[in-house]
């Protein structure tokens, strides 16, 4: 854990223009600590390789420790956590990521070391079939445990999160911000709920100004942090595609929902697909069978039933009077659902065909 006055330094570090997070993490690991590289002899520090005369030229500037100072009363005073990329407590996966923050704030109750991260992304205009998928693939992969990442934005994002809280789930909400504010201003009230079940993480400063370019930069972070990246809907274009493209170049894993060919918000999600830049999903139990995860007995049964199928109003009569009993008899299905025998068997075999439920011996049926 960095000292007070190291932090300082540090946090001076990561404020030096042009340099980045890569040079500040060679420089530290050449010095050894933010202080020496403030006080090495600049002829030294041009000495390592890939640091330049242009990335140290603001290094000597006096504003930076004394905005470090501010930054620092403000991290004590709204008791914020800080995790340094060569702490024990930094994630693993993070770690690994060459262009992860030299440190990053965070709040609530955060367990970062969790062994599966799951991020979920997509886009702000989420369709309602997005919201079910959304819903129930948490939903499925709940006996897993896994904690669920996104960037607390409208849309797909604040469903990933409702959802996991609804699930008992961890969650972290990657903000485009310093923590002197929330964005947007409309998801405040899950604001507590997000950290009684995990909470909020970010690089961002309090005084940094709200940009756009904030949120294409905060993503490498929702990518770095899991272990793969499921983008649920996405237009041809989007953040979402983005988070895509660094989770490929940090070799994590990435799923993407199918849609319709005409679907405008499924054209993201489909051109992954297409390009072979992500694996097909449509079931929750693709997510631990792809990452080798180990399937729990209780995932078995329901869990893995299609994700994407759509039932008819009788089917979904018969999907709910079988979720209540392990397997169950013609005969009986026919009695509980108030439908003719011949017409329940004809119900049957519709769902047999997409794949929701399975025949047994003595006409006995179940749900996959």
């Amino acid at each position: 854990m960095l000292s007070k006055n190291e932090l300082r330094y540090t946090l001076a570090l990561q404020r030096v223009p042009n340099l980045g997070d890569t040079s500040a993490k060679k420089l530290l690991q050449h010095i050894g600590s933010a202080e020496g590289i403030f006080k090495e002899k600049r002829k030294n520090l041009l000495k390592i390789d890939g640091i330049g005369a242009f990335k140290l030229k603001d290094l000597s500037e006096k504003r930076l420790l004394d905005e470090a100072e501010e930054e620092l009363s403000f991290i004590e005073a709204n008791n914020l956590s800080v995790s340094y990329f060569l702490d024990k407590s930094y994630p693993e996966r993070l770690k690994h990521c060459l262009d992860g923050p030299i440190l990053f704030f965070h709040s609530g109750n955060i367990d970062l070391q969790k062994k599966h991260m799951l991020s979920i992304v997509g886009t702000r205009n989420v369709t309602s079939y997005g919201k079910m998928v959304c819903e129930k693939l948490i939903e499925e992969l709940a006996p897993l445990q896994p904690v669920i990442v996104s960037g607390f934005a409208y849309g797909v994002d604040i469903v990933a999160h409702k959802a996991a809280m609804k699930n008992n789930l961890q969650t972290i909400g990657c903000l485009a911000h310093g923590f002197n504010q929330i964005y947007p201003k409309t998801h405040a009230k899950y604001v507590a709920g997000m950290k009684d079940n995990g909470g909020f993480i970010s690089e961002f400063w309090s005084s940094d100004a709200f940009d756009r370019n904030n949120f294409l930069k905060r993503n490498r972070i929702i990518a770095g942090l899991s272990e793969a990246t499921i983008v649920i809907e996405s237009a041809e274009k989007g953040g979402s595609l983005v988070t895509a493209d660094i989770a490929n170049s940090y070799h994590r894993d990435v799923f993407a929902i199918p849609g319709k060919t005409t679907d405008t918000q499924s054209e993201g999600c489909n051109n992954l697909i297409k390009a072979q830049k992500a694996h097909l999903l449509t079931r929750a139990a693709d997510v631990p069978y792809i990452l080798g995860w180990e399937l729990e007995e209780r995932m078995q049964k329901p869990q893995q039933i299609q994700l994407f199928v759509e039932l008819t109003e009788e089917e979904k009569i018969v999907f709910d009077f079988l979720k209540t009993t392990e397997k169950e008899l013609l005969d009986t299905i026919a009695l509980q659902c108030k439908f003719p025998t011949h017409k329940t068997a004809s119900i049957l075999l519709n769902m047999e065909l997409k794949g929701v439920v399975r025949p047994l011996p003595g006409k006995l049926f179940q749900l996959i």
